[in-house]
C-alpha cells in the first residue's frame, strides 16, 4: 500500500452554548482524507481523520510539518513484515525531528492524521476499526458494546430549568441511562438548583449524573463545590481545576469521597502519567478521560494504557472524552470503561453513525469496514469532498 495523496480542511463546529471557561462560537476542526493506492469496487481506499471537539484545528501543523513527512518517505517504510499498513511506524515519521514537550495542537494535528491512518489500516483488511484493533493490539475479543452516557447541560442565552430537564428527558428517551452536564458557569446557589433540577428528571438518583467543570476552579472553590454536592452522590465530579494543578486535584481526592474524573486535556503519556502519580486519582473509583484523537491518536494512547497498567489500574476506569465514533472503537477493543456521547452537538463530527442505537446506555460500534464514517452520511459527504 502506499499513500498517493492527503487532502487536509476545516470545517465549523460551532455553536451559541458555553461551558464555565470557554463558548463554542468560534469552535472548529481539521478533517483529513488519505487516498492510498489500493483499489476496492473501483475506488481507492481513503483513510479519514478529524480532532474533536474543545481543541481547534491543527491544519497548518498537518500541512506543514506532519504530511509531507509522512508523503516523502519511501512507502516500504510504512509497511510492517506482512506488507500491511503499519500506523506505528507512520507515526514516527510523522513525529521524526520533533523535539520533546510542547504537547497541544501538534498531539492534535498528529492525533488526526493516526485516526485515518488506523480507519485505513481496519478498511484494507476488510474489518470494522475495533476488530483490526482487537486483533493486532488486544486479546483478540472485543466488546460487542459499550457504556456511553449523554453529555450535555450547557449554559446558553435564556435556557431555563425548564429547558435544561427538557434536553436530560431527551437523553433518557434516546437510550441513555447517565447523563452529564456542565457546572461552574454561575454561583454555587444556582448550579446547585440546576443539579437539583436534572435529579428530579433521573427520579431522585444523583448517582446517574455527572458533572463537569471544565478546569474552572481554584482549589477554595473546588473543595467548596466539593462540599456542596458530596450528598448527591454523584457519578463523578470532572475536570474540577486546571489540567496540570495536579496538587488540586490530590488535595480535592483527599478531601471528596466520590468518584473525579480528568484527563481530556492531558495530551501525552508523559502529562498522564504524571496525573497517576502526583493527582491523587484514585484506581478504585475515579475515570481518566484521555481522548485518544487530541493526543497524538491511538497509537500514544496505547503507551498511556502500558502506563496505566504499571500504576495497578483496570482499562475499565478510562473513558475517553470526545463523543466520537474513533473513540467507541478503541473503547470496543481495548475494554475500557465506556465512551463520551454528544447527541446532537459538535455535528457533523460528533456522535455515532447514523443506524447507531442506544439502550441501556450501551450502543454498538457497528460493522461498517474502518472507523464507520460512511455511516455519517451528513460528514462523509463532507469527507468525501475533500478528494473528489
Amino acid at each position: 500500500m502506499k499513500i498517493v495523496s492527503a487532502h487536509v480542511g476545516t470545517i465549523p463546529i460551532s455553536s451559541s452554548m458555553r461551558n464555565a471557561y470557554i463558548d463554542f462560537s468560534k469552535m472548529d476542526s481539521t478533517i483529513i482524507a488519505l487516498v492510498s493506492d489500493v483499489i476496492v469496487d473501483g475506488k481507492p481506499l481513503v483513510g479519514y481523520g478529524f480532532n474533536s471537539n474543545g481543541r481547534y484545528n491543527a491544519s497548518a501543523i498537518l500541512e506543514d510539518r506532519i504530511l509531507p513527512r509522512l508523503l516523502n518517505a519511501p512507502a516500504e517504510d510504512i509497511l510492517d513484515d506482512k506488507g500491511e499498513l503499519s500506523p506505528e511506524k507512520a507515526w514516527d515519521l510523522m513525529m521524526a525531528n520533533e523535539k520533546p514537550g510542547g504537547h497541544g495542537e501538534r498531539s492534535v494535528a498528529v492525533g488526526v492524521a493516526d485516526m485515518a491512518l488506523h480507519d485505513l489500516a481496519a478498511k484494507a483488511a476488510g474489518v470494522p476499526l475495533y476488530r483490526w484493533i482487537s486483533e493486532h493490539y488486544g486479546d483478540g475479543a472485543p466488546d460487542d458494546d459499550v457504556f456511553v452516557y449523554a453529555a450535555g447541560g450547557y449554559y446558553a442565552p435564556g435556557k431555563s430549568l425548564t429547558d435544561l430537564q427538557d434536553e436530560m428527558r431527551g437523553f433518557l428517551d434516546a437510550g441513555y441511562e447517565v447523563v452529564k452536564m456542565k457546572i461552574g458557569g454561575t454561583d454555587l446557589k444556582d448550579d446547585l438548583e440546576r443539579i437539583e433540577a436534572v435529579i428530579d428528571v433521573l427520579d431522585g438518583d444523583g448517582s446517574r449524573l455527572a458533572v463537569d467543570v471544565n478546569g474552572k476552579f481554584d482549589l477554595q472553590t473546588a473543595l467548596e463545590y466539593g462540599r456542596a454536592i458530596d450528598p448527591y452522590g454523584l457519578f463523578w465530579y470532572e475536570e474540577i481545576g486546571d489540567p496540570l494543578d495536579y496538587a488540586l486535584n490530590a488535595t480535592v481526592s483527599e478531601n471528596y469521597r466520590h468518584p473525579i474524573a480528568t484527563g481530556e486535556n492531558l495530551f501525552s503519556v508523559q502529562d498522564a502519567r504524571n496525573l497517576l502519580r502526583y493527582g491523587g486519582m484514585r484506581p478504585d473509583r475515579d475515570y481518566i478521560q484521555v481522548d485518544p484523537a487530541l493526543s497524538y491518536g491511538l497509537v500514544e494512547y496505547r503507551r498511556f494504557l502500558d502506563v496505566l497498567k504499571q500504576h495497578g489500574w483496570s482499562t475499565r476506569r478510562c473513558i475517553p472524552h470526545g463523543g466520537h465514533q474513533f473513540s467507541l472503537h478503541i473503547a470496543a477493543a481495548l475494554k475500557l470503561g465506556g465512551n463520551e456521547s454528544y447527541p446532537g452537538e459538535f455535528q457533523p463530527t460528533g456522535g455515532f453513525t447514523d443506524d447507531a442505537v442506544v439502550s441501556g446506555s450501551r450502543v454498538a460500534p457497528g460493522e461498517l469496514p474502518g472507523i464507520g464514517l460512511e455511516g455519517k452520511s451528513e460528514f462523509y459527504s463532507v469527507l468525501r469532498g475533500l478528494h473528489s
